[in-house]
């Protein structure tokens, strides 16, 4: 009997949000809890799954703060280090007019790079139905070795593989790196949640003909093509679906709300007992609306982990309390 539902590995951050600007035009801050991972799982807790978090962070006030965020949170620690030679990492998130991000990092090299293959808990992943991961742990290395480590030990032990690639092009050196990482990526995962932008990036073409390419050309599962403010198009190889966001929610903040659409998908697959191969179109279709409310609510407050939405709003918000 496997006791946990989901573990992740990746990145834990500090993201710093403007609050305005101070007189000499510099702007005022406000530090969140971040990172994709932990957003993923934080989603995943709060709608009642059993997750873990494998990474590490430095032996700093940050770093320590971020391990207790994540356990008031309700998610297993253990599988994250503190590391007392590098810093925590930082994001510097810049917002436009409609809550758009941008990011800049302090990361040269940041705590998360530096988790090494032999650091990854075996155990934690034995234990669990469900491995997750992004492709900001491929960046550099140790991390990078640790993330094929964990993805081995998650074939070992019979886990489904989720991916969701992230993509941050600050982070690296180059687009050709970015893609020949995401392109690895895409074909280790059984579920993918992947953005129209980044289907866009890879191959210049439209959501529902990426998530054919990757159903067909990579052999995943389940795909969800998210469009932003939009909504999701998903599919399996036997259905597919589109669903809107819903109407009138003012936009504070955007981050997380991919990882939170993430999350919120995954806990609604795992309840539902199904393999995703065998979804019908109105099961995949209430996943997907479940999954885009909870990320549009989550975009009313600043952070991610902070801003995930309690399932009875969710509920009440497409109609079903």
């Amino acid at each position: 009997m496997k006791q946990l539902d989901v573990v992740a590995l990746g990145e834990l951050l500090i993201d710093f949000a403007p609050q305005g600007a101070n007189e000499a035009g510099y702007p005022v801050l406000s530090a969140n809890p971040g990172g994709a991972p932990g957003n993923f799982l934080a989603a995943l807790t709060k709608n009642g799954c059993k997750t873990a978090m494998i990474g590490k962070v430095g032996d700093d006030a940050f770093g320590r703060l971020l391990v207790k965020t994540l356990e008031a949170a309700g998610i297993e620690t253990k599988g994250i280090l503190l590391d007392v030679d590098v810093f925590t990492t930082l994001a510097f998130v810049s917002l436009d007019a409609s809550g758009n991000r941008d990011f800049s990092f302090a990361r040269k090299p940041g705590a998360d790079t530096c988790l090494r293959p032999e650091e990854v808990d075996e155990a934690l992943l034995a234990s669990a139905r469900v491995f997750h991961f992004g492709t900001l742990s491929l960046t550099d290395e140790p991390a990078a070795s640790a993330t094929r480590k964990a993805i081995e030990l998650s074939r070992k032990h019979d886990l489904l593989i989720s991916l969701d690639p992230n993509l941050r092009k600050p982070l690296w050196k180059r687009e050709e790196d970015a893609k020949a990482a995401i392109e690895w990526s895409l074909r280790q995962a059984d579920i993918v949640k992947i953005s129209d932008e980044e289907v866009a990036f890879l191959w210049g073409v439209s959501p529902e003909e990426g998530a054919k390419k990757l159903l067909q050309e990579y052999g995943v599962s389940l795909v969800y093509v998210t469009l932003g403010p939009k909504g999701c198009h998903a599919a399996t190889r036997n259905v597919s679906v589109t669903v809107n966001s819903p109407a009138g929610i003012r936009v504070v903040d955007t981050t997380g709300a991919g990882d939170i659409f993430g999350g919120s998908a995954m806990s609604q697959l795992l309840q539902c007992g199904k393999a995703p191969a065998e979804l019908t179109e109105a099961e995949l279709t209430r996943i997907v609306r479940f999954a885009c409310t909870a990320a549009s609510l989550s975009t009313q407050k600043h952070g991610g982990i902070t801003s995930v939405p309690e399932p009875n709003e969710v509920l009440q918000c497409m109609g079903m309390d």
